[in-house]
C-alpha cells in the first residue's frame, strides 16, 4: 500500500467505529426501540459517517 493512501484509511478505521456508537447511543436515546430502528441507525449513520471522516480531515 502507497504511504499517501495509508492517512485515509488509518482515518475511516476510527472514524467508522466512532460513528457506529454515536448512531447507537443516539437511537436508543430518542426514539428507543421502534419498528423501524434499523433503518433509523442506518439512516443516522450513514449521515455521520462522512461528516465526521471529514471533520477528522479538518482538524488533523
Amino acid at each position: 500500500m502507497k504511504r499517501k493512501h495509508f492517512k485515509y484509511i488509518n482515518t475511516l478505521f476510527v472514524v467508522i467505529p466512532m460513528t457506529l456508537i454515536m448512531a447507537f447511543v443516539g437511537l436508543m436515546r430518542n426514539p428507543g426501540f421502534c419498528k423501524k430502528r434499523f433503518f433509523k441507525f442506518l439512516k443516522a449513520w450513514s449521515v455521520m459517517l462522512p461528516i465526521a471522516y471529514a471533520a477528522a480531515f479538518i482538524i488533523m
